[in-house]
């Protein structure tokens, strides 16, 4: 990491973390940015509304796949062995119909494959974390494998724009920043474009609209490529399904009321 001598001063572990920016990665494509620029402006923070039920999850539409409702990871894969009934990865424990990771382990995994989805996703911080910048209960919703939405505590801490809460990582920060505190739940609402290719091209980008805590976050937004931490990934070539991963990024962070509906246009989708 590249620190100016007019950079603000910060904890020196922010400093040896990266966790503010940086001015030596490569600019953006179609951007006036670098990935993870330091100088990047930070979007305006916003409260969002009240939560209609805190104590609870959101319950799925009908034709929804519940994808964690509390009790197992059934649903779920990691690493490559077979798993037993109950089985929960190392790093992560489920308690009191709450999803946590713990600290070091494996990313979970879809056992099914998705492409154009709206998903929904509830999140929490703990409270009395003295972590710093992008070890503040990180994570990442990553649409198939590839394309992350980053979970990070964001509500009174800093880092780099393209990689706060709900940034399309590495490449587009929120337009606001609606969390909430630690301790309560965030809730995300994604609607995902699967991008599309034909002979080796790619010839549609993906998209995402997100919304935190009902506020808009992004509205249609391109992925520029892959995910990726310090430089611009390119797509490449894929199917047109693929896993959804929740990322164990070894810090504490709380899952519930993981769902997700199949869209119209999808060959899978019901009729």
């Amino acid at each position: 990491m590249v620190i100016a001598a007019d950079e603000p001063k910060v904890k020196p572990k922010a400093r040896t973390q990266g966790d503010l920016g940086y001015r030596d990665t490569p600019l953006l494509p179609g951007q006036t940015w670098k990935v993870h620029d330091v100088d990047r402006p930070h979007p305006p923070v916003v409260t969002p509304g009240s939560f209609s039920a805190p104590e609870r999850a959101a319950q799925p539409s009908s034709d929804a796949v519940s994808l964690f409702d509390g009790r197992d990871l059934s649903r779920w894969t990691w690493g490559r062995r077979t798993r037993s009934a109950g089985a929960v990865p190392r790093g992560w424990r489920i308690q009191n119909g709450v999803l946590e990771v713990t600290g070091p382990g494996e990313s979970l995994a879809t056992k099914e494959n998705f492409g154009d989805i709206q998903l929904h996703v509830e999140w929490s911080a703990p409270v009395n974390n003295d972590r710093v910048g992008q070890w503040r209960s990180n994570s990442g919703i990553i649409l198939m494998g590839r394309y992350e939405v980053q979970v990070l505590d964001s509500y009174d801490s800093a880092t780099y724009p393209d990689g706060m809460a709900a940034a399309l990582y590495g490449q587009w920060p929120p337009m606001v920043n609606a969390l909430r505190p630690p301790g309560q739940w965030n809730v995300y609402d994604i609607i995902f474009e699967a991008p599309k290719f034909e002979s080796g091209k790619m010839i549609k980008p993906a998209y995402a609209t997100v919304l935190v805590n009902g506020v808009v976050a992004h509205h249609h937004r391109e992925f520029i490529g892959q995910m990726a931490h310090r430089i611009y990934k390119p797509y490449e070539p894929h199917g047109p399904e693929a896993p959804l991963v929740i990322q164990n990024h070894d810090v504490p962070v709380r899952f519930r009321g993981i769902w997700v509906r199949r869209l119209a246009g999808d060959d899978k989708a019901p009729q």
